[in-house]
């Protein structure tokens, strides 16, 4: 093949789709189709799960679900006759088992089926629940080139793309869905450079994109050279369509191998204009987070019929990073801010939650909740003294603080229910892991954005809000940060400086380990360790009656960590 002269035109469809939408995902395909074709694209390449969205979860259990998702395959197929598409779905086995597959279309037709082989099963993956493995990857040829075909984790895992490289495959195409966490696209980009050059394949990654419940999907498609050099690389954190020509100097020439034998050919021409290779820049670490997060609370809103948030804007850092993210993913006039002082607030932090708001342009209403305070006070001293025994002991301090909050939730809620707008909540993964948070208070909502961002990293995004004029007032990133439900509360009245905390929680929390690893490596005192992992293990319960929240660290609450509530384990 050493007389190879021609040029593989892909487009990356990188693609927002929505869990179980097929016809809605279907028609987003058609719309990616056409506006693709100005390119004159050889093949058009979707994400992993197209038709389905991913994940679809339990929604694969449902076989009228499987069937409709095949016959939209069916359905779409004959529109496709001017160019070739991967398109995603789910795929049935002969045994009536589920393969995660994508079907190559064109000619009107589906011509191949290729199926996943290595299924994740670990953090927020549950595929082997739903799908059995294929035994093979698959493979065709584009005029002279031969193309295997692998989807997302077969990428991550060595003997795939080995099997292929070594029966000739010199293009790898890979359709993926790829959940964001921070310097996720550098690790996926790195791990694929290996990939190419320890196999001397060109690698083609379609990454999904948007939010999905609790995940972000960043796109950051790319594509790679055998030797593992960036060609194109696809926008983060939105759609994007990338156009990108595989050239011969591209990928290594081989002889084919047994797995080519009478598989379908698909043209390729050379006859086009020529493109500019694009590569996006990087983002900054703050930018992509943040990003990330307007993209999460944007498409979980408008994915599930809202159009409206309410959050109570206390003049803390959390409150005020949270308002600038829903305003960015939703617009000012879809945003609510509650100030609902009481007789602990101070005057310094409601006007400058007043400020906030006026800054961002958002609606906003004070409303003192002192009244409702001192009678619900009332209410609670009038009955307890009935109901409680002689050995229970009264803690009216952190009751009466509670209160506060919880005044605050309900109040927000009854807006919620009165108007449809979803209560947003803003605690951060630093309160919510040390259970630094009231039930039916402050935790009460629809949606945390911020759920799974740690503090140090809330004041990072509000310099990152302030970047080119000042949003949050200056007084509210320099102020103690405090809940003011107590006279003269600090925060790190019951926490350790938020600088050794963060640290503590990333160390047990996302790398697993206990409080005799953390001592020896200095992290912390062996006091603080101890006091801080039984704060983490008795928050459990608290956490698992919280509203979702957006993940944007390599382990968060939820789905990625499920720990029992009910656990005698106390050493960390």
């Amino acid at each position: 093949m050493s007389h190879l002269q021609e040029k593989f035109r892909v487009v990356l469809a990188q693609m927002n789709a929505t869990v179980g939408d097929l016809n809605g995902n279907k028609a987003r395909v058609l719309s990616f189709l056409e506006k693709a074709q100005p390119y004159h694209p050889d093949l058009i390449v979707f994400p992993e799960l197209t038709l389905t969205g991913y994940p679809p979860e339990d929604l694969l259990l449902n076989k009228a679900f499987i069937a409709a998702n095949l016959k939209t395959l069916e359905a779409l197929a004959p529109q496709i006759t001017h160019t070739y598409a991967l398109v995603g779905y789910v795929d049935i086995n002969e045994q009536g088992r589920l393969l995660d597959s994508v079907a190559l279309l064109g000619e009107g037709k589906v011509l191949m089926r290729f199926a996943k082989r290595c299924l994740p099963n670990y953090g927020v993956f549950d595929e082997k629940r739903y799908f059995s493995e294929a035994q093979q990857s698959g493979v065709f040829k584009a005029g002279a080139f031969n193309v295997g075909v692998l989807i997302c984790e077969d990428l991550w895992e060595p003997q795939p793309i080995q099997d292929l490289a070594q029966a000739g495959a010199q293009i790898i195409l890979c359709p993926s869905a790829s959940p964001y966490h921070q310097n996720k696209s550098l690790e996926r980009r790195e791990l694929f450079q290996q990939r190419a050059r320890d196999n001397h394949c060109a690698v083609v990654y379609c990454n999904l994109v948007g939010g999905q419940d609790e995940l972000v999907f960043d796109g950051a498609s790319l594509v790679l050279s055998s030797k593992g050099a960036v060609l194109a690389q696809a926008k983060n954190l939105q759609e994007d369509i990338l156009p990108v020509d595989i050239k011969a100097e591209n990928v290594e020439t081989k002889k084919s191998g047994v797995l080519f034998d009478d598989c379908v050919n698909i043209p390729v021409s050379d006859d086009k204009e020529p493109l500019v290779d694009r590569v996006v820049e990087a983002l900054s670490p703050e930018a992509e987070l943040y990003r990330a997060l307007v993209l999460g609370l944007k498409d979980y809103i408008h994915k599930n019929g809202f159009k409206t948030v309410v959050l109570g804007v206390s003049g803390g850092i959390d409150s005020a990073v949270t308002a600038c993210i829903a305003k960015d993913a939703l617009g000012a006039e879809h945003v609510v801010g509650l100030v609902m002082p009481s007789e602990f607030s101070s005057n310094e932090t409601q006007s400058d939650a007043v400020d906030l708001a006026k800054h961002l342009g958002i609606r906003h209403y004070q409303y003192a909740i002192q009244d409702l305070f001192e009678q619900y006070k009332k209410s609670v001293q009038s009955i307890a003294p009935h109901l409680a025994l002689p050995d229970e002991r009264a803690n009216s301090g952190l009751a009466e603080q509670n209160i506060q909050a919880r005044i605050r939730g309900n109040l927000l809620m009854a807006l919620s229910n009165q108007y449809g707008w979803l209560v947003v909540t803003t605690g951060n993964k630093s309160e919510m892991a040390t259970g630094y948070t009231t039930l039916y208070g402050d935790m009460a909502g629809g949606f945390a954005v911020i759920k799974d961002v740690p503090k140090l990293w809330v004041y990072r995004l509000a310099e990152y809000c302030n970047r080119n004029t000042e949003i949050i007032p200056q007084a509210i990133i320099t102020r103690p940060p405090s809940a003011e439900l107590a006279e003269d509360q600090k925060d790190q009245d019951s926490l350790p400086p938020y600088e050794v905390l963060d640290a503590v929680l990333a160390a047990h929390i996302e790398q697993h380990a206990d409080v005799e690893d953390m001592e020896a490596s200095g992290v912390a005192s062996a006091e603080v360790l101890r006091k801080v992992v039984s704060m983490v293990n008795r928050a459990e319960y608290k956490r698992r009656q919280g509203p979702i929240g957006i993940k944007i660290t390599p382990k968060a609450f939820g789905k990625d960590r499920r720990m029992p509530i009910t656990n005698g384990w106390k050493h960390g």
